[in-house]
């Protein structure tokens, strides 16, 4: 029961992907029983399979970092497997709810651990990426093949990738690679153990951005959100006003979206501070 291959065409990957079918809501379930109660590998490889697009389409949403499509790729069907492999049928949610907390979190660790992000400071770009986690939403876009149809990624990008889901990891060890997925990082198994609590702070987030008016929210998505600030001056010429408008602006934004957070230490703290501090011309 062997994935696609990530050979020499992303397209060709791509088609591949698409061909596999997507799961209506009970036959998904019934196939995570099986898995869950009786380790059936091959309900967990129909599982994977019928979400590989999904994958596709979150590298595709980071590809601005730098990063291969390929490696982000490969990083997301890891993420993926583990959701299958832990994921528990009992309790009511469909599986890329639950799968789509792996997968990024396996995205953006590899992105945080790439050559040169780390040079130049994680701080700003855990920002931008959980802003990026909001604004791409949790699980909606499972049966969406929007931005993995087009061919608008480098090919000398990829390199062949393969690998099985009850293949042993090597001669001399009879452990599967779906075996060694069980003893993932605690941070990641933390995460997706979270996943509701998660889930409301981003929703929470995205409810408190919307209290913004325009001229608001244009300055928090190029000052707060951006990797790299926009200067006070600069989007001071941008939206007509002086550079001190621009602070004020944003120190009355960053005021609104606490008050819509409420008091709540969880909520709260996901919201990073505001870049008050501006000594560019």
């Amino acid at each position: 029961m062997s994935l696609p291959i990530l050979s020499d065409s992303i397209h060709a990957y791509i088609v591949e992907v698409n061909r596999f079918p997507l799961l209506s809501s009970s036959e998904e379930h019934k196939l995570a029983l099986r898995y869950y109660e009786k380790k059936d590998l091959e309900a967990a490889h129909k599982l994977v399979t019928s979400n590989l697009r999904f994958v596709v389409k979150t590298a595709y949403e980071y590809r601005q970092y730098g990063v291969s499509i390929k490696d982000l790729i490969q990083e997301g069907n890891i993420g993926l497997m583990t959701a299958v492999k832990k994921f528990d049928p009992h309790k009511g949610n469909r599986l890329i709810t639950y799968a789509v907390w792996w997968i990024r979190s396996r995205m953006q660790e590899h992105i945080l651990k790439t050559t040169g992000i780390v040079k130049r400071g994680t701080r700003a770009l855990k920002k931008k990426l959980f802003y990026k986690s909001i604004e791409a939403g949790t699980g909606t876009h499972g049966t969406d093949e929007t931005g993995i149809q087009g061919g608008d990624c480098d090919p000398a990008e990829v390199t062949t990738w393969d690998f099985s889901l009850d293949a042993p990891l090597d001669d001399q060890n009879a452990t599967t690679y779906m075996d060694g997925l069980v003893d993932e990082g605690a941070d990641q198994a933390e995460l997706a153990s979270n996943n509701q609590e998660e889930a409301l702070v981003k929703s929470s987030v995205t409810n408190a951005l919307a209290v913004l008016n325009k001229r608001e929210l244009a300055v928090i998505r190029k000052r707060t959100m951006a990797e790299e600030p926009v200067s006070l001056h600069l989007l001071g010429i941008e939206l007509g006003v002086s550079r001190e408008r621009v602070r004020q602006i944003e120190g009355a934004a960053m005021k609104k979206l606490k008050a819509a957070l409420g008091s709540s230490p969880a909520i709260a703290g996901a919201l990073p501070a505001a870049t008050t501090c501006d000594n560019r011309p």
